[in-house]
């Protein structure tokens, strides 16, 4: 690859990165998975890049000393790394089984945070109430119009399907 091609490259990748971040971190809302898992797989994958590649990046920009390796690392998390792991959750959740166990859980504990995306929803209180899964803690994030009566709110209930490397998928929540 040229440098030019390479210049066009990086970027694209970096912005691809970005993007994938925002659908994976809805996906992971409604799965029951461990932060570390997604959290590894963007570290291992970014440093694998950055042994294989830096090279490359390196005489692509004109950066030197501790920016070369600032810019690069960025790069590598958040275009390689989050392309990785948004492949492995988007596998997770979109090839998942199809068979739905419907489920109800008690809220233990709710609190709140502002709302982001749609211009409709964004700078609005969003609660997000925690259930005990399985002996795992998981929060579940609902639309600011169940805030006003958030307390209200005793149990959750949803289906679940088992993901395709494993990890439960939660769909059709439901507050009561």
């Amino acid at each position: 690859m040229t440098q030019k091609q390479r210049k066009i490259f990086y970027p694209s990748i970096f912005f691809l990165g970005i993007i994938l971040m925002y659908f994976q971190i809805q996906i992971f809302r409604n799965t029951i998975i461990n932060w570390v898992i997604p959290a590894s797989i963007v570290i291992v994958v970014a440093v694998l890049s950055f042994l294989m590649d830096f090279k490359n990046y390196k005489r692509t920009y004109n950066y030197s000393g501790i920016g070369l390796y600032l810019y690069s690392l960025m790069h590598y998390i958040i275009g390689f790394g989050f392309i990785a792991c948004s492949i492995f959750m988007l596998t997770n959740y979109y090839l998942a089984d199809p068979n739905l166990k419907t489920e109800s859980y008690e809220i233990v504990d709710r609190t709140w945070i502002h709302g982001t995306g749609t211009k409709h929803h964004y700078g609005k209180k969003q609660p997000v109430f925690t259930i005990n899964y399985k002996g795992k803690e998981k929060e579940l994030v609902f639309f600011a119009e169940y805030y006003d009566k958030m307390d209200f709110y005793k149990t959750i209930e949803f289906e679940t399907r088992k993901g395709f490397f494993g990890f439960d998928i939660l769909e059709n929540k439901k507050l009561n």
